[in-house]
């Protein structure tokens, strides 16, 4: 059985993620449903990272080419967002990820939680193409660092490849 512990490493650094990416492993460890996967490293991350008010997943409808809410921790959410629309929405159309340091400076952001200040989103890729979002977001300006993106972007790779679509 999995059991969290507390990272002792200070969030944004290597030694944090990976640390995060062996619990992430233990999650992942046998099980290839994406649901599953999906669910839990919502809830790793939220239970992990310090100071987030949102963690989760937003993934592509095929016939809408909207972005649909998926597996997340938080309170509720934005339940579609149009793919430009908002941090989750740029990320997608320009197939990037994209950290906002302060999200009252961001033109069109959405305020599913209007405590959110600081924003982190990362596209998901499976065969080469962007198919969902990781959202991550804080209520604190300047949450998220260079580190958190890289770490973040290297473990949201691990766990599309863990899992079966």
């Amino acid at each position: 059985m999995y059991e969290a512990v507390r990272i002792a490493h200070a969030p944004g650094g290597a030694d944090f993620y990976r640390e995060l990416g062996q619990q992430m492993g233990g999650l992942l460890a046998g099980e290839r449903n994406w649901m599953a996967n999906f669910a839990n490293c919502a809830a790793l991350l939220f239970e992990q990272m310090p100071d987030l008010n949102w963690a989760g997943f937003y993934l592509l409808e095929e016939g809408s080419g909207d972005l649909v809410v998926g597996p997340f921790q938080g309170k509720p959410a934005c339940a579609r967002i149009a793919r430009g629309r908002g941090v989750c929405g740029t990320a997608l159309a320009e197939e990037r990820a994209v950290l906002v340091p302060d999200v009252h400076e961001f033109p069109g952001h959405i305020a599913c939680d209007a405590a959110s200040r600081s924003e982190l989103v990362i596209p998901l890729r499976r065969e080469g193409r962007v198919f969902g979002v990781l959202d991550l977001d804080s209520p604190l300006v300047g949450r998220f660092s260079d580190g958190d993106l890289a770490g973040l972007e290297r473990l949201m790779v691990r766990l599309v490849s863990a899992s079966d679509w």
